[in-house]
């Protein structure tokens, strides 16, 4: 089967990979988003997946807006490829595109749809607390993730798990899925189902705000929003930007779903859940831990902070670094101590 893929973060690569490591497919040729600068040095940066292409010596089309570059779509067309894969490639794709390939477009999207369509599906799913999602394949159609569905594999979602860890769980299982699907299409075993739109949920790109953490909220409410936007949340701590890199939320409901050195807190839980402060608060320094903050509801654990120009470090380490006091205040983001 003959494939051009399209792909842009380390997310798409595992999938390239497998393609390229099964006999049965032939990848023509990889159209990945433009080179970026990043970095301290403002360095152009290839995608992860153009690194990949090139390795494996593979044409690699880098179109700004691949709907209108009229160079693009003509070694589309004349790729003759069966079908086109498309994995967190980043542009919408035209009907004329869609049209291109014999058996049609294939997407593998980051959840179960028709929930999380939209750009950030893994994210999401983690900030409302799902406890599985999973990856599923669809024939693309010109809407945003709206396509037939194929086929549909599942992963549970542990309580400390974040959207690094998940997207990399959902990547392996995109990329098995991704050949079975191609496989069982081409043999004609698999017919494509219509969503549901009236059970679609959306995932939207993440903007600044969301990185805010608000210490009014649930404890439980903002670990899911630090997991999901790993490791970029923030908060201010002594007047200075501080990001919140993990966390854990303690009590009775979630005993059973913390490692070994976590579960040793429940044992001094009675002293340590008598004392209650304003959301933000030290309320408590666990010994070898971290610091235990007082939320707008529960107390939550901060495993890993990163003060602003520092590497990030264990809440343990910080509290020592800091000499941290009971009492003291994390404030939200952009407010005044």
């Amino acid at each position: 089967m003959k494939i051009v893929f399209f792909g842009t973060p380390e997310f798409a690569v595992p999938t390239l990979e497998r393609l390229l490591a099964t006999p049965d497919f032939e990848v023509l040729a990889v159209v990945t988003q433009p080179d970026k600068r990043r970095g301290r040095g403002n360095q152009m940066v290839p995608s992860p997946v153009k690194t990949l292409a090139l390795a494996h010596q593979l044409p690699v089309w880098q179109p700004t807006r691949v709907k209108k570059d009229t160079e693009t779509l003509a070694q589309l067309r004349q790729a003759g490829a069966d079908a086109f894969v498309v994995v967190a490639y980043g542009q919408i794709l035209s009907q004329k595109i869609l049209d291109m390939p014999k058996i049609g477009c294939i997407n593998v999207h980051g959840s179960i749809l028709p929930q999380y369509r939209g750009a950030a599906p893994i994210q999401w799913c983690l900030y409302n607390g799902e406890s599985q999602t999973g990856i599923t394949t669809m024939l693309m159609d010109a809407g945003m993730d709206t396509g037939p569905m194929l086929l549909k594999a599942y992963t549970p979602i542990g309580l400390l798990d974040n959207a690094q860890q998940l997207g990399e769980t959902l990547a392996q299982l995109g990329a098995d899925l991704l050949v079975e699907t191609l496989v069982k299409l081409e043999r004609q075993e698999i017919e494509p189902i219509p969503q549901d739109s009236a059970k679609a949920t959306y995932a939207p790109p993440i903007k600044k705000p969301d990185y805010n953490v608000d210490w009014s909220r649930e404890a439980i409410a903002i670990h899911n929003q630090v997991r999901a936007f790993f490791p970029d949340c923030t908060a201010t701590f002594r007047g200075n930007p501080i990001k919140i890199i993990a966390t854990a939320p303690l009590g009775a409901d979630y005993w059973h779903q913390l490692p070994p050195k976590l579960k040793a807190l429940e044992q001094n839980w009675p002293a340590i859940s008598s004392h209650s402060g304003r959301p933000g608060e030290v309320v408590s320094i666990a010994k070898g831990i971290g610091p235990i903050i007082q939320t707008g509801s529960g107390l939550l654990l901060l495993q890993q902070i990163q003060p602003a120009g520092k590497r990030p470090q264990s809440g343990w380490d910080f509290a020592n670094g800091t000499r941290l006091s009971v009492g003291e205040i994390f404030e939200t983001a952009n407010s005044q101590p």
